[in-house]
Parts: C-alpha cells; sequence; structure tokens
C-alpha cells in the first residue's frame, strides 16, 4: 500500500484529503471542549487554593466526566448521542440537510468547514511536500494550527496544551535537520518568542494596555523551532498586514469597536503555514525584485 501511495500522486493526495476531513472532524471536538476542559481545571484550582467549596450545582457538574471522548458527541439541545452515520465529515451534514436527525435544530455550518479545511489543507502539504517524513510533521504541523485558530477565534486563547508541545516537537524533528538545522530552531525559537515579548511590553510601556496574549509569543516561538529564524521577519509581516486588514475592514463592516481585542494567533498560524511551504519561494522572489541576490 505504502508503494501504491508513493508511486501514485493523486491517490496520494486523495488520501490526505480523506484523512484530513477525519482529523478535521476530531479538530471540532477539541475546539470545542479543550476551552471548558480549561475552565473547569481552573475552577478545580481555584477551590483547591482557597480551600473553598463550590456550590451543589457546580459540583455536579465538575465531576462529570468531560474530555475530548466523553460524554460521546450529542445534539446541544435535544441530548440525543449522535450515531456514527450522522458523524461522517462532510457527508453526514449534506445528507442531514444541515440539521439534527432527531430535533431538526440547525447544525453549526463551522464543523463541516472545519472538516474541509483541514482536508484541503492536508492535501496541499502532501502535495507540496510529496511522499516524506517531512510531510508527515507538516500535516501535524497543520493540524494544531487549525487547532489553535478555531479555539483562538472563538476564546481568544491560545492553550500552552497546544503551543508548547508544538514548539518542542519542532526542536525535536529538527534535531534530524527535517526543515532546519537544530541550531537555527533554537535560535528561531528564542527570536520568536523574545520579538513578540518586546513588541508586548513596549506597547504596554506607551498606551498603558496589553497588545496581545503571551499565547501569541509561544506560536511564534514554535513557527521558529520548525523552520528556523529565517522565517520569522516573512511570518511577521504577512501576519501583521493580513490581521491589520481583516481588523479594520472587520470594524467597518460590523461597526465593532475598536478598542475590543482582535485574535491575533490566526494570523500567525496561517503566516506561519504558508512558510512552511513556500517561504523560500517567497524570500528568493523578495531579493530578486529588491536587487539584494547575490
Amino acid at each position: 500500500m505504502l508503494d501504491v501511495l508513493q508511486n501514485h500522486l493523486a491517490l496520494l493526495i486523495g488520501s490526505a484529503f480523506i484523512l484530513g476531513l477525519l482529523i478535521g472532524s476530531f479538530l471540532n471536538v477539541v475546539i470545542l471542549r479543550l476551552p471548558v476542559m480549561m475552565e473547569r481545571e481552573y475552577k478545580r484550582d481555584f477551590y483547591s487554593y482557597f480551600d473553598t467549596k463550590p456550590t451543589a450545582q457546580e459540583q455536579k457538574e465538575l465531576n462529570k466526566p468531560f474530555n475530548l471522548i466523553l460524554p460521546h458527541s450529542h445534539c446541544p439541545k435535544c441530548q440525543v448521542e449522535i450515531k456514527p452515520w450522522q458523524n461522517i465529515p462532510v457527508i453526514s451534514y449534506l445528507f442531514l440537510r444541515g440539521k439534527c436527525g432527531s430535533c431538526g435544530t440547525a447544525i453549526s455550518k463551522r464543523y463541516p468547514m472545519v472538516e474541509l479545511v483541514t482536508g484541503i489543507l492536508t492535501a496541499i502539504v502532501v502535495w507540496q511536500l510529496g511522499f516524506t517524513w517531512q510531510a508527515l510533521a507538516g500535516c501535524f504541523f497543520t493540524w494544531a494550527l487549525v487547532a489553535l485558530t478555531g479555539i483562538d477565534f472563538d476564546k481568544q486563547l491560545l492553550p500552552d496544551s497546544i503551543t508548547l508541545p508544538l514548539l518542542w516537537a519542532g526542536l525535536l524533528i529538527n534535531i534530524w535537520g527535517a526543515f532546519t538545522s537544530l541550531q537555527d530552531a533554537v535560535i528561531g525559537a528564542i527570536s520568536g518568542y523574545l520579538s513578540l515579548w518586546l513588541v508586548f511590553h513596549i506597547f504596554k510601556i506607551v498606551t498603558g494596555k496589553e497588545g496581545m496574549g503571551a499565547g501569541d509569543f509561544k506560536i511564534l516561538a514554535a513557527i521558529g523551532a520548525w523552520f528556523g529564524w529565517q522565517v520569522l521577519p516573512l511570518v511577521i509581516l504577512l501576519s501583521a498586514a493580513v490581521g491589520a486588514a481583516a481588523g479594520i475592514s472587520w470594524s467597518i463592516a460590523a461597526g465593532r469597536d475598536r478598542n475590543l481585542p482582535i485574535a491575533f494567533g490566526p494570523y500567525l498560524a496561517g503566516a506561519g503555514w504558508i512558510a512552511m511551504l513556500w517561504g523560500d519561494q517567497i524570500m528568493s522572489w523578495y531579493f530578486n525584485i529588491s536587487g539584494l541576490s547575490s
């Protein structure tokens, strides 16, 4: 089977797309449940630290099993458990016409969108990197970014339980030079974190406000750990440009208060993903048109 995939690019890309759809279904669970799991953990820590007791209702909720597996997926309105055939990525949504099979409640379009986007991104990674272990690593990197993007859009939160393992994984795979040398990966991790940390503190001194969260430092550090310090200027420029344009457009279109925070993690994630696949080509193109090439 591996030989067949290696020798037939179309089959390899198609298989990657299907795998991405399945992973996307799981990422929907991560995006929805991980912030709730963190909130429950914060509450337990709070009651333990201050030696206080929750209300009976809170204690009942905290005692219920809640993780990425339990409780099983169910309709939030009628609480009926979703059957396996109703949980096929994208296909089930289309078959059910976007409604719960039990009570008819509309299903969020985001679920099939996350599945489809994950499938497409996975297929692109495999198409660009081929039948290599770098492609496999790139898929894991992509899936982590999708999860972080969804959570940051929802909660303006980039969980350490994803960003820190992603950072360490970048350093680990570059021991064998998967995407860059280990030295460049270590410098990239340090530079990525400190660059945004410095911007954060300068902004706070000047304005008295916090311009971003520490999660943004960690995701840029992770990108630096995966692809080296050389990609960081590109990532920062791309994410800042797209983030500023999106923020302004959103403010104008929705009448959004300019003082309300906007998630920056998704733009860093998108720029990091682009840098993984086309960073070298983009920088070579820039150096050529600017006359900086040797």
